[in-house]
């Protein structure tokens, strides 16, 4: 049931905007009863949410290339590359419309991934920036472009962001 409710989601996302998402009309696509759905996710924002934490988490692999710098790039590579597919977009929008509910579930998968490239870069003797200002610099223009102007970074560009962070 709950790949079908999901699948449903996906499909209505690519057919409509996120504004005409409602419980009764996802049951339907999903071949399941509104009473179900409302017992499982309370609400579409709930639902949103579980999907988007479903869908980002375990996308992108942490590397280990053996540098801070060399981490970083490439994950910030495979970060932007994830935000230019338009389906990820569409979800992506979906859920942040939502509020911080929607949001947390775009963005704690990819803390988790930064915090464990910046916690092996301690353990190999280096002095890391902060999760905090290293999500600030790397991803918040990331997400800006992809979800607010409609612009995703390429990777290369994306790689640059590294260069400004590190120096």
């Amino acid at each position: 049931m709950r790949y079908a409710v999901h699948r449903a989601v996906t499909e209505l996302l690519a057919e409509d905007p996120a504004e005409s998402l409602t419980i009764p009309v996802i049951a339907a696509r999903a071949g399941v009863h509104a009473t179900t759905v409302y017992r499982r996710w309370g609400s579409v924002p709930e639902l949103l949410s579980d999907i988007a934490t479903s869908r980002f988490s375990g996308d992108v692999v942490v590397p280990d290339t053996g540098s801070l710098r060399g981490d970083l790039e490439r994950w910030v590579g495979q970060v932007a590359t994830d935000l230019a597919d338009p389906d990820v977009l569409k979800l992506m929008r979906a859920a942040v419309g939502t509020g911080p509910l929607g949001c947390d579930a775009c963005v704690a998968d990819r803390h988790a991934q930064l915090a464990a490239i910046l916690d092996r870069e301690r353990s190999r003797g280096g002095a890391p920036p902060e999760v905090e200002r290293t999500a600030d610099l790397l991803l918040g223009p990331l997400y800006y472009r992809a979800v607010f102007i409609d612009r995703p970074a390429g990777p290369d560009w994306a790689r640059t962001l590294v260069a400004g962070l590190l120096g």
